[in-house]
């Protein structure tokens, strides 16, 4: 039942909250259950403000928006970082009080979970008045709009998969590859969820254990593969052809099959499972290419995709 607007998105002042109770997510997965409103509730996804990514997680019931791709959005610097630097020595106000507007949160990466930074609308529109840009009061409605998308996808959360859908739909990507890249996202959630599990807490672990998987796969690390691609800042997996989404999907699904069947603990064994699961895609990968005569990794790239501006607007 909607009661009101709180401009600050405190998803509790917008929808009753005993009226919505625990249901399983698109994956079949216990989301969360709003009797018990204590339960942290994690989940990184990406939003766009014209055609720039920004991260955000929920945290203490509403969305905590990742303070550097918010300024990088504004101000399309290309150093952020140094950009708030420099933007906290302008404004000293805003330095003194800076403890209580950036929050480090857990937000998915595609190294593991990273502490970033992250301020919620409150804190947003305090760095927003900081930042000299035209883009403010289109920014300002676009965190209005995102806000009752959240309150849409508690009440129906196969919204949040359709949107995901829609977005790499409106960059240009075919049917069939956002149908992979979909898969894909929950085949990675599902290992690192069970890398939680087992015992995997440290982010670097998580890169290592990533990096495993794509070594005996693909013969290179992420950080190689995209130099492979050309790709800086760019999500290497969003460049990846059909057939790399393929074998990816299969290294991180072998892993999580060899990490449970054999009970792997701690990092050492989830080590080894990572690279048994990225070996079992690394032998396919290879007779594929035996048998077709072709490569399987591509230097291809998606930057230049046919994006349909109208939508990304």
């Amino acid at each position: 039942m909607v009661v009101g607007f709180d401009f600050r998105l405190r998803l509790p002042a917008i929808v009753d909250a005993q009226a919505i109770p625990g249901r399983l997510n698109s994956q079949g997965r216990h989301e969360l259950k709003w009797g018990n409103m204590n339960k942290e509730i994690t989940a990184t996804k990406i939003a766009i403000f014209r055609k720039r990514e920004i991260r955000k997680t929920i945290h203490n019931r509403e969305w905590w928006f990742v303070i550097v791709d918010v300024v990088a959005a504004l101000t399309d610097s290309v150093q952020p970082d140094g950009y708030i630097k420099d933007m906290r020595r302008r404004d000293p106000e805003l330095s003194k009080g800076w403890g209580q507007i950036a929050t480090p949160l857990s937000v998915k990466t595609p190294g593991g979970p990273q502490k970033l930074n992250c301020a919620n609308t409150e804190g947003i529109f305090r760095i927003i008045q900081s930042i000299p840009s035209q883009k403010a009061e289109p920014f300002k409605r676009w965190l209005a709009r995102v806000g009752y998308e959240r309150i849409q996808e508690i009440e129906n959360p196969e919204l949040a998969t359709k949107r995901t859908r829609a977005l790499y739909k409106t960059k240009g990507y075919s049917d069939d590859w956002v149908e992979k890249r979909m898969r894909g996202i929950a085949i990675r959630e599902e290992v690192t969820d069970q890398w939680q599990k087992r015992g995997i807490k440290e982010q670097k672990e998580y890169e290592i254990l990533t990096a495993e998987i794509s070594k005996a796969t693909f013969g290179m690390t992420p950080s190689a593969y995209k130099k492979h691609k050309g790709l800086k800042r760019e999500n290497l997996r969003d460049h990846m052809t059909d057939l790399e989404l393929i074998f990816s999907m299969l290294g991180e699904a072998s892993t999580k099959e060899i990490a449970i069947n054999k009970d792997a603990q701690g990092f050492v064994e989830n080590k080894q499972a990572a690279f048994e699961g990225g070996a079992v895609a690394g032998n396919a990968r290879k007779e594929l290419e035996r048998k077709s005569g072709k490569k399987v990794i591509s230097k291809e790239n998606y930057k230049k995709l046919p994006q349909n501006k109208k939508l990304l607007k």
